[in-house]
């Protein structure tokens, strides 16, 4: 199956929390989204593996991804090394996506950040037909990464408003990682399972949708500057 645009995600619940309403928009568009997630996200304070596997798949159903695979890399101790490379270098030629989403080049949580960088660099080195995993040679074309916790100035920023309560739905699936009703107390509290964190995603989407003049918004950002030869594609 060929995609339209593949996002990566260092754990399940990333692409959620920083992307999902662009996945949305482009959904409704008619466009073919899938999530890729590096880790199964062993290592959280709150949930299990299989829970998480569980929570993802309905995040899945809720956003109407046509595809949600896990690479099954070590949470936490994953490194960009050419095991880590080879399966994102054969997930990109597997899809064949236009557009690939990646994680924050810089954020609070280290896994982030390296799997920014790995993403990045598996974009390039699946263009190279040297590189043999008996699959087409592929580089897609284009690669934006998604903003997380920390503040970093957006290139581009998606008018969500339409998928805002969706988008909050998506994320709600993880009820293992996030306040809801039938959360399960007996197990710590951490930073993002408290109401006040749910708070700060509202908040960074409506600043983002401030700054465009729209309710609710998501950034990216590119490493490389954004080629246009119309200016009307921007107004």
């Amino acid at each position: 199956m060929k995609l339209d645009i593949l996002v990566f995600a260092a754990h399940p619940d990333d692409a959620e929390l920083s992307c999902a309403g662009i996945i949305l928009n482009q959904i409704a568009k008619g466009q073919k989204v899938g999530v890729i997630d590096l880790t199964k996200g062993e290592l959280g304070t709150r949930g299990t593996p299989e829970l998480r596997r569980q929570e993802a798949e309905k995040a899945k159903q809720v956003l109407g991804v046509s595809v949600r695979e896990n690479l099954g890399l070590k949470d936490g101790f994953f490194e960009n090394d050419e095991d880590s490379m080879y399966k994102i270098i054969s997930s990109i030629r597997k899809y064949q996506p236009e557009v690939v989403l990646a994680n924050a080049l810089e954020d609070r949580h280290p896994d982030h950040g390296r799997a920014a960088e790995l993403v990045k660099r598996a974009f390039f080195l699946a263009g190279l037909a040297k590189i043999e995993t008996q699959q087409e040679v592929w580089r897609p074309k284009a690669l934006y990464h998604y903003i997380q916790d920390t503040w970093l100035k957006p290139d581009v920023i998606v008018d969500i408003s339409p998928y805002w309560e969706k988008k909050r739905e998506a994320i709600l699936a993880f009820g293992s990682q996030f306040h809801s009703e039938n959360m399960n107390t007996e197990e710590p509290q951490t930073y993002i399972s408290s109401s006040n964190f749910l708070y700060y995603i509202e908040a960074r989407a409506r600043e983002m949708g401030h700054a465009i003049g729209v309710a609710f918004g998501e950034g990216l950002m590119k490493s490389k500057p954004i080629g246009i030869n119309d200016l009307r594609v921007l107004v």
